[in-house]
């Protein structure tokens, strides 16, 4: 089946555009609601959403979806899309739905669902609730003593806190530490400072004051500028950077400079390794993880297993493949024994006690590796395949040919958002750079054509 709705993170538009309307979140609440009812009890769906204006349209058209496929919604409010899928868990729902476009701005929306096992839902089902929407639902759809009935969890954020403190290794507090938690005035603006000061913390938050338009504007970890500089001015151990529904990280260590997620993975996986935990043999990423993390984790004697961009993607080759660790440089870092998608707060709690279990400052521990030059753009198209461009195509063999083996080239559509992002990584800077910058060139003057 084809599908048009959903991209590699559920559906995602801008707020109040097909398909990120009302009517499609009615119909999307509908068929998922049709597709995941089984059996003879009342059906369950979890809610949450982050702090996006447009959430106050979204949600109330999901819940009315949901009511008319005869299940009973949910509702937790803003909190983490990892919160979600616990709790989707825990509940015994039968399905759950975070209502985010993640990392984007504020203008954005997006639907994500998973499963009653609370993980993403497989490319297939996701089609299959496609194909739903397409047809006619109306003869399928309960009947006036058969609707759902809407509930608010009032102790979902209590839930959730609790949980992500228990992934912390017994025995160990976050005393004596002084964090900077930038929440990227998102879903976590209230978890993420509770948790670390219920852990023991001095806790500076930035980013922990949502309107409704600011989310993700000049903070969390798309913009890590402000966090880094406040570390630096408080004199803090680390700094935290969440996106907007905090599924992500990056870190600051102690001197401003910043902490990608190969580099996170990599202390995790060293940690791991060292005390017999890491399952698999080594770490699942994607395409862009930087050949310098591949080349430390074969000196560990582990490996670096790609997958295509999507952290859904990393979580089935994981689970297909018995691995417990992987994630993507952007800081979606997948922990499967405690989580199902990415979690920026527990990933984080993992480096926090490294750092406590060493005694040493993030500056040593979380720079295991020196990553090859890696230079990456984003080009914005309006449509169009301008990737099968003759010109485009040769420009592209021709960077190919330049790299030879001391390099990687990625070039590749966004599956989020109208953009080409153009990749290159080898030991050469310079020729990475004119290589990028080539490609970029060629494909802007095709799409203004």
């Amino acid at each position: 089946m084809i599908r048009k709705l959903f991209g590699t993170d559920g559906i995602r538009g801008t707020a109040n555009v097909e398909p990120m309307t009302a009517e499609i979140a009615l119909k999307v609440g509908m068929a998922a609601g049709l597709h995941f009812t089984r059996g003879d009890h009342r059906h369950r769906v979890v809610i949450g959403k982050d702090t996006r204006l447009s959430g106050y349209m979204i949600e109330p058209a999901l819940t009315a979806g949901f009511v008319a496929a005869s299940m009973d919604p949910i509702l937790v409010g803003p909190m983490p899309t990892p919160a979600v899928a616990m709790l989707t868990r825990s509940l015994r729902a039968d399905l759950g739905v975070m209502i985010s476009a993640s990392h984007n701005p504020y203008q954005d929306n997006g639907i994500k669902l998973f499963g009653p096992d609370g993980f993403k839902l497989s490319d297939e089902v996701e089609a299959e609730i496609e194909n739903r929407i397409n047809g006619d639902m109306n003869p399928d759809l309960a009947k006036p003593g058969e609707l759902g009935r809407a509930l608010r969890l009032d102790d979902a954020q209590g839930r959730y806190i609790e949980f992500v403190k228990r992934t912390l290794p017994r025995g160990l507090t976050l005393e004596g530490i002084k964090i900077v938690i930038d929440c990227a005035n998102g879903a976590a603006y209230k978890v993420a400072p509770t948790v670390l000061w219920e852990l023991g913390a001095e806790v500076i938050p930035v980013g922990a004051d949502p309107d409704g338009y600011n989310i993700n504007k000049d903070c969390g970890s798309t913009a890590t500028d402000f966090m880094q500089e406040q570390v630096v001015a408080h004199g803090a151990d680390i700094g935290i950077a969440l996106d907007g529904d905090a599924d992500r990280v990056l870190i600051s260590d102690e001197t401003g400079q910043l902490i990608d997620g190969d580099q996170i993975m990599a202390v995790i996986a060293e940690n791991w390794s060292r005390q017999g935990f890491l399952n698999g043999g080594g770490v699942v990423a994607t395409v862009m993880s930087n050949i310098g993390f591949e080349k430390y984790l074969q000196g560990l004697g582990l490996s670096l297993i790609r997958t295509n961009v999507g952290d859904r993607y990393v979580v089935e080759h994981m689970r297909r493949n018995g691995f417990n660790l992987g994630g993507e440089q952007s800081g979606h870092v997948v922990l499967s024994d405690y989580c199902t998608t990415g979690d920026g707060l527990v990933a984080a709690l993992q480096i926090l006690a490294v750092l406590g279990d060493l005694n040493k400052p993030a500056s040593e521990v979380c720079r295991l590796f020196q990553p090859f030059p890696q230079l990456l753009k984003n080009v914005a198209i309006n449509g169009g395949d301008v990737l099968e461009a003759d010109t485009v195509k040769k420009a592209i063999t021709d960077a190919e040919a330049k790299l030879k083996e001391s390099g990687r080239l990625l070039i590749r559509k966004s599956g989020t958002e109208p953009l080409v992002r153009v990749m290159a990584e080898g030991e050469d800077e310079g020729l990475i750079a004119l290589i990028v910058n080539d490609i970029v060139d060629e494909i802007k003057r095709v799409a203004a054509a």
